[in-house]
């Protein structure tokens, strides 16, 4: 057998989707990430994004990001632990833990690599992570990556949880591992009731706050902020490649376990460091996101607009409270003709079929902007409806 024998099954499965015009992966834009964008010279509304306060365009989220080109260069050639530590990597650092009220900060090159290298820094031979069914693939990475066991719970599911909690050794050491904002589904892990649970049965909590910072609490600093937690959590994590408006992660916590992470986290020692550009990026982001709160008052009243619209149409958005809105229709070949029909009429949406989603759970992923106008929101449901109907997913 040649090893290569299923990148050619594969290869038809792609160049099929691609003949049919039913493959909305990799779709190249040719603008700016905005509320609106140009495909193939053709402008679409974007309700497909992860940019939840509309940064990437703003004018001095810009202008930071030139003005450190000039000043540092294109990139940094090399680790953090290396050659490739900037003054701004430190400020940025610094900045991030006084955000969060806690000790320290680790930035990492992406999110993914975030969550990567701190669970597996921590998570070793003899120790458990619990994580929930639903988590980013982030997670479930950093998990199998490690040398501990790795036990899940039923999604949101505390009884569920405090199960395995009882199946895990006492001795062993313990962690929580779950989204805060689920990045399909759109919900919410209840760390109000995690946090009880975590205590009694000796385990540390860290919670991923890569959809829910900008986004949830009255300071914007996510769910734990949120549920009233955010001094019973121990590790928070979070990715610039959202609200931030830029690439790159981070982890905030108290100075020991920091420090441990910074030199253990294997995707700290072995990647480059994220360029200046994207730093300096993040550091205005983060002045922004705390000097205009209108944008964050805004997203949630786009939010609230388009989720009652779409519940009034029919649509099955599950359990989402938040900005990101999944349509769930379950068929993938129906999922598919949906995403398509959306497309042709102007609106950019994900589609999330198997193995992103479990089987029989294929579904269509919005996202609402704090940029988003009235005259969009009118557009996006006028379309949603119109559509849904065509194709039979709303009657």
């Amino acid at each position: 057998m040649d090893i290569f024998d299923k990148c050619r099954e594969f290869a038809k499965i792609v160049q099929q989707a691609k003949d049919n015009d039913y493959y909305p992966y990799f779709t190249p834009i040719s603008s700016e990430p905005d509320r609106r964008v140009i495909i193939h010279g053709r402008e679409l509304l974007m309700m497909g994004s992860n940019n939840y306060l509309g940064l990437t365009t703003h004018p001095q989220v810009k202008e930071a990001a030139i003005a450190a080109i000039r000043k540092y260069g294109s990139g940094c050639t090399g680790s953090r632990f290396g050659n490739g530590t900037l003054d701004i990597h430190v400020e940025l650092e610094e900045k991030l833990a006084a955000f969060y009220n806690r000790a320290e900060c680790v930035v990492f090159s992406t999110g993914y690599s975030a969550n990567l290298g701190a669970i597996s820094a921590l998570v070793r031979r003899g120790d458990v992570a619990i994580t929930d069914r639903l988590d980013h693939a982030s997670i479930v990475d950093g998990c199998q990556m490690s040398y501990g066991t790795v036990k899940r719970f039923v999604h949101n599911d505390m009884h569920s949880l405090e199960h395995v909690l009882t199946t895990a050794h006492a001795d062993a050491g313990k962690i929580i591992v779950v989204d805060g904002v689920f990045s399909v589904e759109g919900d919410l892990a209840p760390l109000d009731q995690m946090v009880p649970l975590a205590h009694k049965h000796g385990a540390r909590l860290m919670v991923d706050e890569a959809h829910a910072v900008g986004v949830m609490g009255k300071n914007g600093r996510g769910t734990a902020e949120h549920f009233g937690v955010e001094d019973k959590v121990d590790l928070i994590m979070g990715t610039f490649s959202k609200t931030f408006a830029s690439i790159g992660g981070y982890v905030v916590g108290d100075s020991e376990e920091m420090s441990f992470i910074r030199h253990q986290a294997r995707t700290v020692l072995f990647s480059a460091a994220i360029p200046a550009a994207a730093t300096a990026t993040v550091i205005e982001t983060l002045r922004l996101l705390q000097a205009e709160p209108e944008r964050r008052e805004h997203l949630w009243k786009n939010t609230r607009r388009m989720s009652s619209g779409l519940r009034a149409m029919g649509y099955n958005l599950g359990t989402s409270v938040t900005p990101i809105m999944p349509m769930h229709i379950g068929d993938d070949v129906r999922t598919m003709t949906f995403w398509r029909g959306l497309y042709d009429a102007g609106i950019f949406t994900n589609a999330f079929v198997p193995p992103g989603v479990p089987p029989g759970r294929s579904l269509i992923r919005t996202a609402v902007m704090a940029t988003h106008t009235d005259a969009d929101m009118d557009e996006a449901l006028e379309k949603f409806e119109k559509v849904g109907r065509k194709c039979g997913i709303i009657a």
